[in-house]
């Protein structure tokens, strides 16, 4: 079944070519929200809050699932009954959204490196996926409404983008209707201000150019009460100044395929590092990304961690370390923090690559990616894998370029980004060791200790919420066991509410058969993230789940591992062998005794596969997911 939703404009579901009619507006939010939180489950609670504008009616739940039968009828297996929850399997050509963001963007990309001209195609083709304003004929005043309204902030950026790449080819007189209604309906836009000035410029239309600025100075001065921004008002400087960069000037002729792809490497300093490249983007060819996403503000403890990472990227071999830890224990922060304390340290850019924890991800396809990144354009990449690794070693040779690799569970899927000389730095982010890469400094994560996950709930919630009740915060501390993501949640629930008392949170996180529900707020979610982390390992040993759900079942389960290796049809061998996968996974660990357990939150989350399905006589068929009747 080949599946196509439609989000950009009227909701809209394609089944094998064919429009079928998803149904009335909530049963198309559902829809909706399901598709933009794809190959994830979506808690009852988050539907609901996507469905109804206020405190969803008594019924919700019966009529999501009568929702989710009619959808099923359409979408057949793509629709996944989960714990509470239901999870819509999408590849990412399915969904318009995603094809928006990709060709946005490699578009991005393309307008980064020398040729900026080349983002045009790329960019019309990201702006041609919109057929009207996002989430079109839903209800308004749900949830979706932040993600609808950040949709069509990126379109504004995407379209500013476009504007941008055929300045760059030489359109300024075909811009300027465009531009003009842009402005119309987006005022504010100071960069539309800024590209619709310097299309005039290069018309020859001086003085239409510099009235341009006096009608953007009055407009922001009018309604928002400011001057123009530092890049307006430089442009303004510069037009009187009949600056001669503002000419316009043609594209240099492209590369052809048959020439090396980026000039020779300036020549290496006595450590064996090549300077910074001249020039904001280096020799032609080479992109200066800068892809870091922000740090968080609230980051606590991990002090010593921090430090390991970033003096193992500032020695003088070749840098390559792997954080992990268990899900939710903060890995990625930690990796993004220590990269931004050593960014001055890699002037020739900084890739940040999230490969999201999945096992079908190809070394092709990261390679092909920070390819992209550092500036060779999407159709010179080569096909081949061996290739494209030939390429980024050249590429990279000597030059101080860090590479930020997240969500990663296999080690052949950083292996050729390894650095193979001094200058170019690597970190990887998952929850296993990756035992099998060599050369590699280790940084593993433990649960968060009582103290620093008390500061960070403070830092949260403030700490005159947690004054009040110390006992009451020690028990909620004790109930995240240590992870940061588990802390976050909580944290923000009592912000969120700031007549709730701690130990009303407790009261409710108290019980496990809600904790999971209630670790859930937003976009952050201890369910989520687990069921990414069960997924990957799964994909890699189909054993491990259905060890996992009968520890879910059975806690106890392993003080008698030969019944249990007998139960599951398997050697005890083969039941040691996938229990130390696990653990290399922080999903089960070794206690004083010898006997492996699961931690507490994998041990939520494992009960809950276990009694999946309703009809299950016992926790080891539990783990099939067949769909629960809605």
């Amino acid at each position: 079944m080949k599946l196509q939703i439609r989000l950009l404009g009227c909701v809209e579901l394609c089944v094998d070519g064919q429009v079928v009619t998803p149904g009335a507006a909530k049963r198309r939010a559902v829809l909706a929200g399901l598709a933009l939180e794809a190959n994830r489950p979506v808690s009852l609670s988050r539907l609901a809050d996507m469905v109804w504008p206020d405190v969803p009616p008594a019924s919700a739940v019966a009529n999501l699932r009568s929702h989710a039968a009619g959808l099923r009828r359409e979408l057949g297996d793509r629709l996944l009954a989960r714990p509470n929850a239901y999870e819509l399997r999408l590849s990412p050509d399915e969904l318009d959204v995603t094809e928006f963001h990709r060709l946005a963007g490699e578009g991005r990309a393309l307008l980064a490196t020398a040729d900026p001209a080349s983002a045009v195609g790329t960019l019309t083709a990201a702006l041609a996926q919109w057929r009207g304003v996002s989430g079109d004929g839903l209800p308004r005043g749900t949830t979706l409404d932040n993600r609808w309204a950040s949709l069509d902030e990126q379109r504004l950026q995407v379209f500013e983008e476009l504007a941008e790449a055929r300045l760059a080819a030489g359109e300024h007189g075909h811009l300027l209707p465009e531009l003009r209604g842009h402005l119309a309906a987006h005022p504010l836009r100071e960069r539309a201000w800024t590209q619709l000035m310097l299309a005039l410029y290069r018309c020859g239309d001086v003085p239409a150019a510099l009235t341009v600025y006096r009608d953007a100075r009055a407009t922001l001065d009018e309604q928002l009460g400011i001057e123009p921004g530092e890049e307006l008002a430089a442009l303004h400087r510069a037009m009187l100044d009949r600056a001669p960069e503002l000419a316009y000037t043609p594209p240099p002729a492209p590369v052809t395929a048959a020439t090396v792809p980026v000039a020779p490497p300036p020549a290496a300093d006595a450590a064996g590092v090549a300077p910074r490249p001249s020039g904001l983007g280096g020799p032609a060819g080479w992109a200066v990304p800068r892809e870091l996403p922000a740090g968080l503000v609230t980051f606590v403890g991990r002090g010593r961690e921090a430090a390991e990472v970033v003096t193992a990227l500032r020695g003088a071999t070749p840098a390559a370390v792997v954080v992990t830890g268990a899900f939710g224990s903060g890995k990625t922060a930690l990796a993004v923090r220590a990269a931004h304390v050593v960014a001055a340290d890699f002037p020739d850019g900084q890739v940040f690559v999230d490969l999201g924890d999945r096992a079908t991800v190809t070394p092709g396809e990261v390679l092909a990616r920070v390819l992209r990144a550092i500036g060779v354009a999407p159709g010179d990449v080569p096909a081949n894998t061996d290739e494209r690794a030939g390429w980024y070693r050249s590429l990279v040779a000597g030059r101080r370029l860090l590479l930020v690799v997240d969500g990663v569970t296999r080690a052949a899927q950083v292996r050729p980004l390894l650095p193979a000389g001094p200058g170019p730095a690597l970190v990887v982010v998952g929850q296993r060791r990756l035992g099998s890469l060599d050369g590699v400094r280790r940084v593993t994560l433990r649960p968060l200790a009582a103290p620093d996950a008390r500061e960070l709930l403070a830092a949260l919630a403030g700490p005159e919420r947690l004054a009040v009740d110390p006992a009451a915060t020690g028990e909620l501390v004790r109930l995240c066991a240590g992870s940061v993501l588990a802390l976050r949640v909580a944290g923000t629930r009592l912000a969120a509410r700031p007549g709730m008392s701690v130990d009303a949170l407790v009261g409710q996180l108290a019980d496990g058969r809600e904790r999971l529900d209630l670790l859930d707020y937003e976009d952050l979610s201890v369910r989520a993230s687990l069921s990414t982390v069960v997924a990957a390992v799964r994909a890699d040993d189909e054993v491990a789940g259905r060890i996992l759900a009968l520890l879910g079942a059975t806690p106890d389960a392993l003080l008698q591992p030969e019944r249990v290796a007998r139960q599951l049809g398997i050697s005890a061998a083969r039941l040691h062998r996938t229990l130390d996968d696990l653990a290399d996974a922080h999903l089960a660990s070794r206690d004083e005794h010898g006997v492996h357990r699961l931690p507490a939150l994998v041990r939520e989350y494992a009960a809950e596969l276990a009694g999946e399905p309703a009809h299950a006589a016992h926790p080891l068929t539990a783990w099939r997911g067949d769909p629960v009747a809605a």
